[in-house]
């Protein structure tokens, strides 16, 4: 048997996936306090508004996602198909359907297939079971676009968070299009589960830039069994943010056509909220990330992109730096303009690019992680439908 590398390294998760072509459902079961995070889109899925209402109680038995449909700009039967969802999978589970978390993902504007839904369910639900396959299969289930699976795992003294998720294209900050189901076995309560959820969704998953789309569906589901009792809650929180943080920096590497995956670290900034900005800002910037695709060291791009974010900027006490894991190149010291750029170039062509701006204004900092732009990109978005 493999060792878990997720949901299932948690105590109380069973889960099961299946995935036939396009269309795909998962089913994660665990009991206890619960939490999420939801897209700020308004014009957000039928999923969304019944989750919201719902997860005012804070608990949850279960979770049902379907993928291939977004179940978005459905009107009211896309309120009453997402109930049925959480019904259909109330029944097989022997759960109260107001208990059952619900995801969709897909193409947007069409109407769920519930005669399939009850038929994928009524498959899974033998299989559901507490074992590295079956998180694997629930991971695989929900993919989209996505080229792989999306697995994190943090291991403390005491407790364990573990994490699967989805996103591939959509991807701005205030989440992108991305699903996410997040399980622990530290006893938390709910308000400070909210809390903590809410703290790590703003420093990972809120600061990765695919494409500069909010999707209609983003969701993010944390669910706390509490086997293992009550730990400290200074270090739940850090465990959780970097479980998210893992899980996020997955879906910037695996951006729609991407071939790099870029970090970008603002430093020295006033706040962090306008370390913040800038380093989305940067993330989200199409010349930046086609500069970096085309391996062209344009650093103006990058400075351009922290002029125009709102943050406060002085230009002439910036620097900056581009790297890989084995090349640092300063570009720009404190204004003065390096006339050598053959560093930069080559720390442009591996595939984990990071990029460091320096602003000189304060002590605070942040990092937002995304991804270059390329023809594959259009060709996938071109033709999503068909």
């Amino acid at each position: 048997m493999h060792k878990m590398q997720s949901i299932c390294a948690v105590e109380g998760v069973k889960a099961a996936g299946i995935k036939e072509g396009k269309f795909g459902l998962a089913l994660i079961q665990a009991e206890g306090t619960a939490a999420a995070a939801f897209t700020t889109n308004k014009a957000c899925a039928a999923p969304i508004i019944l989750m919201r209402e719902r997860m005012r109680k804070g608990y949850l038995t279960a979770t049902i996602t379907n993928s291939g449909c977004a179940n978005a700009l459905t009107g009211r039967q896309g309120i009453s198909d997402a109930m049925e969802m959480a019904a259909i999978a109330g029944e097989f589970l022997g759960v109260k359907p107001e208990t059952v978390g619900v995801a969709s993902t897909g193409v947007i504007s069409r109407y769920l297939n519930l005669p399939l839904i009850r038929d994928q369910c009524s498959r899974i639900v033998p299989a559901l079971a507490h074992t590295n396959d079956a998180e694997i299969a629930a991971a695989r289930a929900i993919m989209t676009t996505d080229l792989t699976e999306k697995h994190a795992l943090v291991e403390r003294d005491g407790f364990v968070i573990g994490g699967i998720c989805k996103g591939s294209g959509m991807i701005a900050p205030n989440m992108g299009t991305m699903l996410g189901y997040v399980y622990t076995d530290a006893e938390i309560g709910q308000q400070d589960l909210q809390d903590a959820l809410k703290s790590a969704v703003r420093r990972s998953f809120n600061r990765v830039v695919v494409d500069g789309d909010t999707s209609t569906n983003d969701a993010v589901f944390l669910t706390a069994t509490g086997a293992a009792g009550k730990v400290p809650m200074d270090e739940f929180s850090s465990a959780l943010e970097e479980c998210c943080i893992i899980l996020g920096k997955q879906i910037a590497k695996d951006g729609e056509g991407a071939t790099k995956m870029i970090e970008i670290l603002v430093r020295n900034a006033m706040t962090e909220d306008e370390a913040d900005l800038v380093a989305r800002t940067i993330a989200g910037s199409p010349l930046v990330k086609t500069a970096v695709y085309g391996e062209d060291p344009n650093w103006g791009r990058i400075v351009a992109a922290a002029g125009r974010s709102g943050a406060e900027i002085d230009p002439d006490i910036i620097s900056c730096w581009i790297s890989n894991p084995f090349i640092r190149a300063q570009v720009c010291d404190r204004g003065v303009i390096s006339a050598d750029l053959s560093d930069a170039k080559a720390a442009l062509s591996g595939d984990e690019i990071r990029i460091e701006l320096d602003l000189g204004l304060g002590k605070e900092q942040a990092t937002a992680w995304g991804c270059d732009l390329t023809e594959k990109y259009v060709e996938i978005n071109g033709k999503y439908t068909t």
